[in-house]
């Protein structure tokens, strides 16, 4: 589970979004990076969280920020989701997992008194030289850039 803290390194991701479009933490220098982690697009917790990022995205860019959602969803289910809410961010499709497992956000976890491995809520606010300025794993969905942005 999650190691990264604040003050370390970012690591150097790359995956594909919902149109097969390449990003990578290179990309995003010079710029704040939310990077946030959701277990399955189109629930409701995750659309909670990315309409919340979504309606506050404006704030997001006029202080540097870009917005990357990751999850483990096909670039079919991501390009839904994405559509669906007209979200302003790419979503990655991470179905090898190799940029949650980079992050250290995959593990295990209960639900309804049943135990398996998932992605857990988690979010790594980045800044413009890709150290980790903050980790976020006590997600509120529903005002979630309120805990980004303060």
């Amino acid at each position: 589970m999650t190691t990264l803290k604040k003050g370390d390194q970012a690591p150097n991701f790359s995956g594909v979004d919902q149109d097969g479009k390449l990003h990578s933490l290179a990309d995003y220098v010079g710029k704040k990076l939310v990077v946030f982690f959701y277990p399955k697009a189109n629930t409701p917790g995750c659309t909670a969280e990315a309409c919340d990022l979504r309606d506050n995205f404006e704030r997001f860019q006029a202080n540097n920020y870009a917005l990357l959602g990751v999850s483990a969803d096909s670039q079919k289910a991501q390009g839904k989701f994405k559509d669906k809410f007209a979200f302003p961010f790419p979503l990655l499709a991470d179905e090898d997992k190799k940029v949650i497992e980079a992050f250290g956000v995959w593990g295990p976890k209960k639900f309804m008194g049943r135990e398996y491995d998932g992605i857990h809520r988690t979010t790594f606010v980045i800044d413009e030289k890709g150290i980790i300025e903050e980790v976020i794993s006590d997600v509120k969905t529903k005002a979630h850039a309120a805990q980004i942005l303060g």
